[in-house]
Order: structure tokens, then sequence, then C-alpha cells
């Protein structure tokens, strides 16, 4: 590392010096690609999936990325509740089905839907990312869109925040070569809930 340093002190002193020149232009080039931020959902994914491969290695015995399946994704899932903000009233609350209770009460908090949602789609694309093969995806599994979607609706009942799919209509209606740009963005809008920062564990 000295050596290094030294090589493009002495090529940023001596502008006659061409090899030096030529370090002191591809460090250059490397510091400004280290400094360009990733984006928003990048930094999310990249944290989520580091989250997940830290909960893999905390299993007793450890379990390999590459043993993963679906029955420990939805192990994480429901050990992430332990973490969620948002209240979910049991059966024999008297709130249940409330959608603004009145007053406090014993019910647990747990992940909302929307975040369990968000997260499983980030972490899909992270597993192939990574390496991992479509076809033999996790994240991808029936299981998991079952899981997520008996979660949205107990949610939806407890919560008395009734799930409204978003409807379609429009985007069956416009053909690929007809309409301006401008129609086509204010009609595909992505139905995925407005990210947030993570509330998972480091």
């Amino acid at each position: 590392m000295s050596s290094k340093g030294k090589d493009i002190a002495e090529g940023s002193s001596s502008r006659s010096s061409a090899p030096g020149a030529i370090v002191v232009h591809h460090h250059h080039q490397q510091q400004q690609q280290q400094l360009v931020p990733l984006s928003r959902y990048e930094s999310q994914k990249r944290r989520d999936w580091n989250t997940f491969g830290q909960y893999l290695r905390n299993q007793r015995p450890p379990v390999a990325l590459s043993q993963c399946n679906s029955n420990h994704v939805l192990e994480f899932l429901r050990y992430l509740d332990q973490f969620g903000k948002t209240k979910v009233h049991s059966q024999g609350c008297l709130f249940f089905g409330q959608s603004e209770p009145p007053g406090p009460c014993t019910c647990p908090l747990r992940q909302a839907w929307g975040s369990l949602d968000a997260l499983i789609g980030r972490l899909r694309a992270a597993f192939e990312e990574n390496g991992g093969l479509p076809e033999t995806n996790p994240f991808a599994s029936g299981a998991i869109r079952v899981y997520l979607r008996e979660v949205r609706d107990s949610q939806a009942k407890a919560r008395g925040i009734p799930y409204k799919k978003k409807k379609k209509k429009k985007n069956l209606m416009i053909k690929p070569n007809i309409g301006s740009d401008n129609q086509r963005e204010t009609t595909t809008s992505s139905n995925l809930p407005m990210q947030q920062s993570s509330q998972f564990p480091s």
C-alpha cells in the first residue's frame, strides 16, 4: 500500500512522467466508481440480503445458502414479526376489525403485509443476482405466496382495512404502439408500497 501511495504522489507531482499520470488517472477513476451512491432500493436490498444471510448463519446448526428452502424463508418472516410496528388485533379483542380503535390494547405488533411483500421481492432479486437459479429460488416458492396472501387477508380483517386490488382495466385498453409515453406512465404505476427504513436487526 505504501509503495502504491508513493507512486501516486510522485505521479501527481510530475506532469512529465507518463506512467505516474496513468496511475493517477486510474486511481481517480476507481475513486469515482466507489463514490457513486447506490439507489435507495439497492441499498435496502443489500441490507436485507445481509440480514437473511446472518439469520441462516445463526441457526443451530448453521444453514448454508445452497441448502436454503421455502421453510427457512417462512421461519425468517415469522422471526421478523417481533420487530414489527403494526398492531394486529386478535379475534377476542374488542377492537378487532376497527380501523381506528378508541384506546390501547395488548394485541401484538407484527410486520405489515406490505413490508413483507416488498421484502420478499428484494430478496428474490438478490438471490438471483448472487448466483442463484430462478428455478430454485426459495423466495419465489408458491408456499411464500400463500403465506403472504394469508397475512394480507388476516391483517385486513383484524385492522378493519380491506385490501383493495388496483384495477388494471386501463392497462388492458392501451395497445403497445398507441398512445403517448405520458399516457403509459400514468396507467402503469408500481403497486409496491413506499419503502421505509429497515426495521430488521442488523
